[in-house]
Formats: C-alpha cells, structure tokens, sequence
C-alpha cells in the first residue's frame, strides 16, 4: 500500500498508521471485529448492498457513514474500502478531496464561513477573523468545550447573498461581523 497514489493531494505521507499499514489483512481483521457489535456498520454494509459494492459509488457510500457515524474516522474508512474492494488510499483520497467529508467529531453547532470569490470581496474574511478570535479557535477547528466547530467552504453556490455563512446547516445571508458574533454568542456556555 506503500506509494499509492491519492486523488488529488499526491501520496499518502501524512496518513495515519491505520491506512497505510503493511498487515493490511491484520488491519482488517481488527476493523471487522469492532464492526460486529455496531448497528451502524450493519446499516452502512445494507446501504453499500444497495450500490451493489459499486466502487463509483463511494461518496454516495462515505455520505452515508458519516450520517451514521458524525465523521469519517480512520477504521470507518477502512471498512469502507475493504467492502468496496478499493485501497485504502483511494477512499482517503476522496475524504480528504471533498470538504463534505470531515475526519474529526464535530462540535455540537457547526459554522461553515463561505470564502468563495464574492463573499470574500464583501467581508466573509472579516467575519471568519472575529468568530476566530471570539471562539479561540481557528477554521478547521472545535472548541475545547466541543460546542462550535468552525469551517470554511471555497464555494456554498450562495454569490447572491454574500456573504453567506452555514450555521447548523442553513444558509444565512449577508452576515457582518456582528450578526455572526451574536449567532456563536448563542452557543457558548453563560460566562464564557
């Protein structure tokens, strides 16, 4: 599995031990034995029988596992990948290409900062920087307390309405500095 090429970041230097490992059938044998006990791994392997075992379809299949599961971690994406008969590096490749996919848990309120073209150039960077500083976390990251996640998109397809950001999954226009900081505001615990 070594040198395996991913889609599109280049090799897999930066993977953890669990996706490059060289006793893959060990790996395996381990993912599988912690599946057995695991509802979720029954309804994603009924969800991959659905495709087929279609390697095509994997995102739809990945989507699936991290509505179950709230994120793809390393196990998670083995199991995958020894179902669809895929390598490893390839299903790691995709849920690292795509920012749908995240590899970490998620806070309980999630912020996802648009910084596409035309938000960008009516002020979503100032709005990432104040949500930064009032939360203490940088994008990409969850707050210590583990109730705000904090993300960037390139694009949300929302142009019309910058700059938009995503609070728990809805889209909300034309935010300021202001109106993001009262949102997250909300979502902290009293005194903080």
């Amino acid at each position: 599995m070594r040198g395996e090429a991913c889609a599109p970041g280049g090799m897999l230097a930066g993977v953890k031990a669990e996706l490059t490992v060289p006793d893959r059938k060990g790996a395996v044998a381990r993912v599988m034995k912690h599946a057995s006990g695991d509802k979720r791994f029954k309804i994603l392997e009924a969800h991959i029988r659905k495709y087929q075992g279609q390697q095509d379809a994997l995102i739809e299949i990945l989507h699936k596992a991290q509505e179950l599961f709230g994120y793809l971690e390393d196990d998670l994406l083995l199991f995958v990948a020894f179902k669809l008969k895929l390598p490893p590096s390839r299903v790691y490749g995709v849920a690292t290409f795509y920012h749908f996919f995240t590899l970490k848990p998620q806070g309980a309120h999630t912020c996802v900062i648009c910084l596409g073209t035309a938000c960008y150039v009516r002020g979503s960077d100032r709005v990432l920087a104040a949500i930064e500083a009032e939360a203490k976390i940088k994008a990409g990251e969850t707050t210590p307390d583990k109730q705000l996640s904090l993300l960037t998109a390139r694009c949300i397809g929302a142009c019309g309405i910058a700059p938009a950001v995503v609070y728990d999954g809805v889209i909300t226009p034309r935010q300021t500095p202001e109106s993001a900081l009262a949102q997250v505001k909300g979502w902290q615990p009293r005194g903080h």
